[in-house]
């Protein structure tokens, strides 16, 4: 394996920061990441696992070592009466991914469309977009302890998911480098459209009978005029979890703001947009240098062209403070800083 010095990240993440990490490696298999673990001279420093970089914010340089995981593969691992069993590498594109699941004909994955980065951040996020999350699918996950080079296997229960949340970000964090990802895929699908505007798009496409294919295109539809591409304008995404609280607080907020877009989360609790809250708070489309908000979705920050690291977090905190101080709700990061 090659360990390189001062390395440039900034073609790694979607935000397309320049930053430098001390040292940095690339690992394609399970073999060579263990490997890597017992090398003495990199024990004590930090480490950053990365995989497409899409959903990360490097506050600067990195002083310790980016370890890229570029594990590959896909296959159908078993599959018995009622499900298919698919396993895939921690290094394998997400959208490539939901595209292979869809060309084989196993369902479930559809409403994640476009969703970028690699399918190793998949279960530590637990991804989620119009009424699917990872979770509903995810069967298992391998991955190697990062003290000690032991492989071991987390169920669906071991993964302790939550709303953008699961192990991996919480009590286990920095502790594992996840390998491969198996999903369970219902033979008998069932489709998920009542989430947002999707069905509106599949009536607006004319598509014919629903299928995972149809489902995948309204999704990406949406998608592409809603998000604008990381490529074209750098960003990861929707910077911020959409809140969560109870319905008597919700029920106070709306005899305020009537207009306040929310959705059902429990019986006894509501989901706010995110964006709306920003949005109201008038972020949307405003631009601190090369940092901003986008113009067509107040969730979005984007890097303009320059911008560090700091200032795109500096926003971010004004962001929230704005939200706080208006609607007394406190805005989580979904997007992982690295500092």
């Amino acid at each position: 394996m090659d360990i390189l010095e001062n390395y440039s990240l900034k073609e790694l993440n979607s935000f397309s920061i320049s930053a430098n990490s001390r040292y940095f490696v690339v690992l394609d298999k399970v073999e060579e990441i263990q490997e890597f673990l017992e090398m003495d001279q990199y024990r004590g420093l930090s480490r950053l696992v990365l995989g497409g970089g899409s959903n990360i914010l490097l506050s600067g340089n990195f002083d310790g070592i980016t370890v890229k995981v570029d594990v590959t593969g896909k296959e159908l691992l078993q599959e018995d009466d009622n499900y298919f069993y698919v396993k895939a590498g921690a290094g394998e594109s997400w959208h490539q991914f939901v595209l292979y699941c869809i060309e084989n004909g196993y369902s479930g994955i559809e409403n994640l469309s476009l969703i970028p980065g690699n399918l190793g951040a998949a279960p530590m996020q637990n991804i989620g977009a119009y009424g699917v999350e990872l979770k509903d699918v995810f069967h298992e996950l391998q991955a190697v302890r990062i003290d000690n080079g032991e492989c071991l296997t987390f169920s669906n229960s071991d993964c302790k998911f939550g709303y953008r949340n699961s192990i991996f970000k919480g009590e286990a964090k920095d502790q594992f480098i996840i390998t491969s990802v198996t999903l369970r895929f219902a033979k008998q699908p069932v489709f998920n459209t009542s989430y947002g505007n999707l069905m509106q798009e599949l009536e607006a496409m004319n598509a014919g009978p629903l299928s995972s294919k149809v489902i995948s295109d309204a999704v990406c539809n949406i998608r592409n005029r809603k998000l604008p591409n990381p490529v074209e304008i750098h960003n990861a995404g929707s910077f911020f979890k959409n809140p969560i609280i109870s319905n008597e607080l919700f029920e106070q907020l709306k005899e305020q703001y009537p207009d306040i877009v929310s959705f059902v989360n429990s019986e006894t609790e509501v989901k706010l947009a995110a964006a709306w809250l920003i949005d109201s708070c008038g972020w949307k489309g405003k631009r601190e240098g090369d940092a901003g908000v986008h113009e067509h979705h107040a969730l979005v920050l984007v890097n303009y062209g320059n911008s560090s690291g700091s200032a795109i977090l500096n926003l971010s905190l004004e962001i929230a403070e704005s939200v706080k101080s208006k609607f007394g709700i406190e805005l989580e990061r979904e997007v992982n800083l690295v500092e």
